[in-house]
């Protein structure tokens, strides 16, 4: 049979009927493509995810906002309300440079599988009313297209002075 495997069924159905045989298309060519997508998604998303930090860490927020694309949904936390479009997002951001300082963030490997990547990450970073030190980690999970985000989903906790909370 070229180009397809046959996996065989043994057994009976419920209604006790004979199993069929299944039929399944090996094709080399989707293969290739398929992982070609997924090292694609993978670059992409070390690009967007360093270039988020870098924003982040600067209060550059004009580079920041380059990762998005222009329909994209923001979702802080997974019980907060999404924040749509790129000026309610960048409405979000903006507070970043009046209320924190001295940020450093990293991110972990990037898994890919087709227009979707997530990361691991942590900040760090000072409160500027308080001076007290705040140690963020968590995951984002984000969809793509055309380049960009469209979909940014951070799951994080902070830690505040030592303590665990998910104060802002």
């Amino acid at each position: 049979m070229g180009g397809q495997r046959v996996w065989a069924v043994s057994g009976t159905a419920e209604d006790g009927a004979a199993a069929q045989p299944i039929v399944v298309q090996a094709c080399k060519f989707r293969i290739m493509a398929a992982n070609q997508s997924t090292e694609a998604t993978r670059a992409l998303g070390r690009s967007l995810v360093d270039t988020f930090g870098r924003g982040w860490v600067t209060c550059d927020m004009s580079l920041l906002m380059t990762v998005y694309a222009p329909n994209a949904v923001f979702i802080e936390t997974p019980f907060t309300a999404p924040i749509q479009g790129t000026d309610a997002i960048r409405g979000y951001w903006n507070e970043v440079p009046y209320n924190q300082s001295e940020i450093s963030f990293n991110s972990g490997e990037i898994y890919a599988a087709g227009p979707w990547f997530s990361t691991e990450f942590k900040c760090v970073f000072r409160r500027r009313r308080t001076g007290e030190w705040v140690e963020a980690r968590g995951a984002i999970f984000c969809e793509t297209e055309a380049g960009r985000i469209s979909e940014m989903r951070m799951y994080w906790h902070r830690w505040n002075g030592g303590q665990e909370t998910s104060i802002a």
